[in-house]
C-alpha cells in the first residue's frame, strides 16, 4: 500500500493554491470546473485542496473547520526543501504563521513548522544526513 494523496479541507480553494505555489514553490496541477477542488503537483503523492463546503456534505455533517483561531490541528504535512531557512522565511512573507522557527533536532533534521492560510500545519524538514 501507498500513500496516494493527502487532502487539506480550505476556505477558499483558489487562495490555497496561491497560497501554497508562493509560500512553497508548488506547481498547481488543476482546478475542478466547479472550483471546489483542486491538486498540486508534489510528485508521487499528490496534495489536493477541497472546500469546506463540500467537505461537509462528504462526512455528512461530522466536520469541523480547522481555523488559525485554534490551536494546531493533530496533523501535518512535511515539506522538504533544500534551504530550511530560505524555505521558512518565504512561507512567511506569504502568509504563513510561524509555530517555530528553523532549528536542528537531535535526530539531525533541520526543521521549521509553519501554520498555513487555513492554520494547517506545515513542517519544512531536511535530513542533514544525506
Amino acid at each position: 500500500m501507498k500513500l496516494s494523496y493527502v487532502i487539506l479541507y480550505v476556505k477558499d480553494v483558489e487562495a490555497s493554491v496561491t497560497f501554497y505555489k508562493q509560500a512553497f514553490g508548488l506547481g498547481h496541477k488543476f482546478t475542478h470546473e466547479g472550483g471546489d477542488y483542486a491538486e498540486m503537483d508534489t510528485g508521487e503523492t499528490t496534495l489536493a485542496f477541497c472546500n469546506h463546503n463540500l467537505a461537509e456534505s462528504l462526512f455528512d455533517g461530522n466536520y469541523e473547520q480547522t481555523s488559525l483561531k485554534d490551536k494546531v490541528s493533530v496533523s501535518q504535512i512535511t515539506l522538504a526543501p533544500e534551504d530550511i531557512k530560505q524555505a521558512y522565511k518565504k512561507a512567511l512573507q506569504a502568509g504563513a504563521v510561524s509555530i517555530s522557527e528553523p532549528q536542528i533536532k537531535p535526530w539531525n533534521f533541520e526543521v521549521a513548522s509553519v501554520r498555513d492560510i487555513d492554520g494547517h500545519a506545515v513542517e519544512l524538514a531536511k535530513n542533514l544526513n544525506e
